[in-house]
């Protein structure tokens, strides 16, 4: 049996707010398999962009284990975490963050070259991308010259440029209108289903979370089953 893509293990989070503590996330176990796509939906405020970012190593939780491919990757050094992050995880978020100076296919060849690509490579990368998202004539717009939507699909070839083994979402079609969130996330989930990876993806709607493979809640600071 292959390693969980995804583990987390008795995740804690509190902030400390002068005299007050504040438990936002307590003892979250939660494992996503490699082809899984898994929903994570709560209300705003609920803790859900906390324990993504734990997640994706860009936090550090207050106790607990969060392991990637069964390697453990809490309590690394600076430079350790971010060279897991470079190799094993892919972000999406609401807004899609692209370089403007750079074309389509540049911004999704740039993190490929940061973690060693070629350019030829990195750039043949970016259009087999962008072709499954349908954006092949799109591939040297610029970002302004790109709807909103196209925008967020380029966002999404970028974080799968690297073939991570997870990719996490944080309401990635939160910002969309409901005919473009539904052409951004069918694209989505075509290509991390045709790749194989697993998916954490945070979301508000609940038709979208109802097409993926498990559904499971944050109520209270522990993760539920839907």
């Amino acid at each position: 049996m292959s390693e969980r893509a995804l583990a987390l293990e008795g995740i804690t989070r509190v902030f400390v707010q002068g005299p007050r503590r504040i438990e936002v996330l307590r003892g979250i176990d939660l494992a996503v398999e490699p082809g899984e796509v898994v929903a994570l939906v709560a209300p705003s405020g609920a803790g859900k962009s906390t324990l993504l970012q734990i997640a994706g190593l860009l936090d550090t939780p207050t106790g607990g284990t969060v392991s990637i491919g069964g390697r453990a990757l809490t309590g690394l050094d600076d430079a350790t975490r971010t060279a897991a992050r470079r190799d094993l995880i892919g972000f999406v978020y609401q807004f899609h963050h692209l370089l403007p100076e750079f074309s389509a296919e540049e911004n999704i060849a740039l993190p490929q070259m940061a973690a060693g690509a070629g350019r030829g490579a990195a750039l043949g990368r970016a259009r087999e991308l962008l072709g499954r998202v349908g954006l092949s004539e799109r591939a040297r717009h610029r970002p302004a010259e790109l709807s909103g939507g196209e925008q967020q699909r380029v966002a999404v070839c970028r974080a799968l440029a690297n073939r991570p083994r997870l990719l996490l979402a944080d309401e990635p079609t939160g910002n969309l209108d409901p005919e473009t969130s539904e052409r951004v996330f069918g694209a989505m989930l075509e290509v991390v289903r045709g790749t194989g990876l697993a998916a954490l993806i945070a979301t508000h709607n609940h038709a979208l979370a109802a097409r993926m493979d498990r559904v499971v809640t944050l109520d209270q600071g522990r993760v539920r089953t839907a």
